[in-house]
């Protein structure tokens, strides 16, 4: 049993058990691959994977137990790199940070910025993505951190650290009826609702709100995107609920933002990284970063 054996399984898994393209993917022939698939299983004594034919369909009993050392075997792997790479100051490392739209314009544009100026060397990728695979990116060594609000439940593996507590407004032009009235749920339960699409930016504190009021929204348009959401609006199609964080008075002038802070429970975004892998020093400051910039909207 040797390490690229096992950095095969991995691979494997994270190709959907395509052979070929995890022969790629290592930079080996696929009938490389395929000869140490079998010495392995030909030295634990049991196959590892299920098959049809020559294909690869799923992993055996086995094979779903022995994925989770590897797993941890991937981790301890990175750390010893990221660990030598730390003591020796290395600064030509990368970033990667999973999160969404909302967070990635209006939140991290500080804490990205403050890290510009102390790593200048350090590669910046930021991948926006769905709330539900932002975690996923985490388990895949993908990202570095994940930031959003939504499907962000407590984890084993994960260490997950409140960012910013924040709330929800309705906006709408200047002239509109519900600008000069105190706004409620049945009020808003009344209109055409524009809003966050489903597991994005709050939008199941949204639904637990009017459900719990006995009221439902006619929700006409969803989008993840909280430009979108104003530009439609403008357009006169509705009452628009967005972060609070997303409206900016100096560009939306021409909108009126309502605070529902009374009607609709504060949501919290959470920042999270994996508990056993190794955070550099760049990134520790990253995650610093962000908590104060937070912890600076929040005043």
């Amino acid at each position: 049993m040797n390490l690229n054996q096992l950095e095969l399984l991995r691979t494997l898994l994270e190709t959907d058990f395509n052979l070929s393209k995890a022969a790629e993917k290592m930079h080996v022939v696929q009938s490389a691959a395929s000869r140490q698939l079998q010495l392995l299983e030909t030295e634990l004594g049991l196959p590892l994977f299920e098959r049809q034919g020559k294909k690869l369909t799923a992993l055996t009993p086995l094979g779903i137990e022995i994925m989770s050392e590897v797993e941890q075997i991937n981790e301890a792997r990175k750390n010893i790199k990221l660990l030598a790479d730390d003591f020796i100051d290395n600064r030509n490392g990368s970033l990667h940070i999973a999160t969404t739209h909302t967070q990635a314009k209006y939140l991290l544009p500080g804490p990205v910025q403050n890290f510009r100026q102390k790593f200048p060397d350090i590669k910046i990728y930021m991948l926006q993505s769905s709330p539900e695979n932002l975690i996923n990116l985490l388990y895949q060594n993908k990202a570095d951190v994940a930031i959003c609000t939504e499907k962000m439940q407590d984890n084993e593996k994960l260490i997950m650290r409140p960012c910013l507590e924040w709330h929800h407004v309705a906006i709408v032009p200047k002239q509109h009826a519900l600008a000069s009235q105190n706004i409620s749920l049945e009020l808003l339960a009344k209109q055409a609702i524009l809003t966050y699409s489903v597991g994005f930016t709050g939008r199941s504190t949204l639904e637990t709100a009017f459900s719990h009021a006995g009221l439902s929204m006619d929700i006409t348009l969803s989008a993840s995107d909280s430009d979108v959401i104003k530009t439609y609006v403008r357009l006169g199609m509705g009452v628009g609920i967005i972060a609070a964080t997303a409206y900016e008075p100096d560009k939306d002038q021409d909108l009126i933002a309502l605070s529902l802070a009374h009607l609709i429970p504060t949501s919290v975004t959470k920042i999270a990284y994996l508990k056993h892998l190794y955070l550099p020093n760049y990134c520790r400051y990253f995650i610093e970063q962000v908590l104060n910039a937070s912890a600076l909207k929040a005043v």
